[in-house]
């Protein structure tokens, strides 16, 4: 369980950060950067909830797991595999929990109508919204696979194929609520030439 008495620890004034296994980092670090962006990403997907109304239930149910699994891959990526064995066992992300978010992905694609055209952001609030918490995914998973290419750090794959199906649930889900696709808001090449 995870107890916080005091919000400010004043250990980061020097511009580090502990990782979970206690290793401090800068918080510039391309770790700390990767869960960092994570974490934004989780927060856009709660307000992009805010959004949907009480129709959306079963997609607000699917968003929250979504979320608090983003806390899991956070916690995975906050604490690397070393040598030295800690003295608990790590969080790491699951197939499993890659698999269900397919299983949504696929359940949820099976609904719309086909796509003829790249969509723009838009259409309802919450389709904007879920937009723009897909995009702030993909840079969470840029910054995975920047951090993976890093000489001496290790990430899950779960980590990587997790948070890719993560944007590719969230532009199914903006689909979703754009009427399934009806209302998506389509890309002409060339309109404004």
């Amino acid at each position: 369980m995870v107890i916080l008495n005091k919000i400010y620890t004043k250990t980061g004034d020097d511009g580090t950060t502990a990782l979970g296994n206690g290793e401090r980092r800068m918080k510039y670090d391309v770790r700390v950067s990767a869960y960092g962006t994570v974490d934004e990403a989780n927060a856009t997907i709660g307000i992009a909830r805010l959004y949907l109304g009480e129709s959306d239930q079963e997609l607000d149910r699917v968003l929250a797991r979504i979320q608090n699994d983003l806390f899991d891959l956070g916690a995975d990526l906050a604490t690397p595999e070393t040598e030295k064995k800690p003295d608990y066992e790590p969080l790491r992300v699951t197939a499993d929990q890659v698999t269900r978010i397919e299983t949504e992905i696929d359940k949820h694609t099976a609904r719309l109508e086909p796509l003829r055209s790249f969509i723009l952001p838009g259409g309802t609030p919450a389709a904007a919204q879920l937009h723009n918490a897909r995009t702030v995914a993909r840079r969470a998973e840029r910054l995975i696979v920047e951090l993976a290419e890093v000489p001496g750090e290790h990430v899950n794959p779960e980590v990587i194929r997790y948070m890719n199906r993560v944007s590719d649930f969230l532009f199914v889900a903006a689909r979703s609520v754009n009427e399934g696709g009806k209302g998506d808001v389509l890309w002409v090449p060339g309109e404004n030439r």
